[in-house]
């Protein structure tokens, strides 16, 4: 394909890189970034539609931004799902009151959301949702009980989207719903943070009981979620996987960088080890772009999530060895209220290690290739 960036859109990333260098470190908090994001019109570029307080950008563009946030250390993202996973989503299936209600506040910045998915038992196969949702006596609104995990800043989300079973009699993929459940339900809605190895505890349980979601928030039909969800899970790629890729360039130079501090880079082996995670880093860009072009077919997000996930756990593996002993080392002493202190080394290392696993295991994309691309005989559900 021939992609390339036209007058227009380098006059738009100037545009975000001026805009990027003025603000980034001024806002205290994530929240407060968002917010800042939103009143500039930064959320939302993607959306196939405007007005909802976003602006509209074109593809080149759209990666133009996602470029220049990611090369200027700007804060992790607190309103990307909205954004980027429940918008579309609306724009695709969602009623026109629901796009009017809902699109505004995640464009501003104003209500963060989490996504309702994954449950015990019910992690990559999601077809095994057991959390239920009951009509209320008076038919007005549903009852969500049931318990999600892993969820993704859900101690700082308004909103949740959940799959939940609306036919109690039904299995797999049928008699699912899609809700929008709003999180500030006390005694009816409890979030437990989930600490990680790396002392951080960005995923987290979530337990509903008897947690209130009104009918007119159901996205799609009652009993239409599966293809509401799966079609929710199409949206994580393209661009975001590019601006994916500057962060993992930046990654990887840093640890060049320490092969060469350290004399670890005198090793033909490790060299060569080096040389094979640019020449995989330079093949998953074109990968991304040739996804972007339209012709990545539809195994195309398995395929991104197996090249990048293996090459980001072997990154993290050799940034340790480069290190040596001293990657065994924390970059502060140990105290009661800091007793993970990691260094850049050390997160890379440790939180790589659930890059196989979270957004579908490699098993699982393994199968999807199988089953939908290969033509393969489907795998025996219990």
């Amino acid at each position: 394909m021939d992609f390339g960036f036209t007058p227009e859109d380098e006059a738009f990333r100037a545009e975000a890189r001026a805009w990027l260098a003025a603000h980034v470190g001024s806002a205290p908090d994530r929240r407060t970034w968002e917010r800042a994001l939103g009143a500039a019109g930064w959320i939302g570029l993607g959306w196939p539609e405007g007005g909802y307080g976003n602006r509209t950008a074109t593809l080149t563009q759209q990666v133009a931004w996602a470029e220049e946030y990611a090369r200027s250390a700007a804060p992790p993202r607190s309103g990307h799902i909205g954004e980027n996973l429940l918008a579309p989503t609306l724009l695709a299936h969602g009623t026109p009151e629901q796009k009017a209600r809902f699109l505004p506040p995640v464009a501003a910045g104003a209500e963060l959301w989490c996504q309702g998915y994954s449950e015990p038992g019910a992690g990559s196969d999601l077809a095994g949702v057991r959390t239920r949702a009951e009509r209320s006596p008076d038919g007005t609104e549903y009852r969500v009980t049931g318990q999600k995990i892993w969820t993704s800043l859900a101690h700082e989300a308004d909103w949740c989207f959940v799959l939940a079973r609306t036919d109690p009699e039904s299995r797999r993929h049928h008699g699912l719903s899609f809700l929008l459940v709003p999180m500030d339900q006390p005694g009816r809605i409890e979030v437990r943070p989930i600490r990680q190895m790396t002392g951080t505890s960005d995923f987290n349980e979530v337990f509903f009981d008897g947690a209130r979601a009104r009918v007119e928030h159901v996205v799609g039909a009652e009993g239409d979620g599966w293809r509401v969800a799966m079609s929710l899970l199409g949206f994580e790629r393209g661009v975001s996987t590019l601006a994916q890729q500057i962060g993992f360039a930046q990654e990887l130079g840093r640890v060049v960088g320490t092969a060469v501090e350290t004399g670890a880079a005198d090793d033909p082996v490790v060299r060569e080890r080096l040389v094979r995670l640019w020449a995989e880093l330079r093949t998953m860009r074109w990968n991304a772009l040739r996804t972007l072009g339209g012709s990545g077919g539809a195994g195309a997000p398995s395929v991104a999530k197996l090249l990048w996930a293996g090459w980001h756990q072997r990154l993290g593996e050799l940034a340790v060895e480069v290190r040596g002993a001293a990657a065994g080392a924390g970059p502060a002493d140990w105290s009661p209220s800091a007793p993970y202190a990691l260094d850049e080394t050390q997160q890379l290392f440790l939180f790589s290690r659930a890059d196989t696993i979270y957004g579908g295991s490699d098993q699982i994309q393994r199968t999807i290739i199988a089953e939908r691309v290969l033509g393969l005989p489907r795998q025996p559900k219990g």
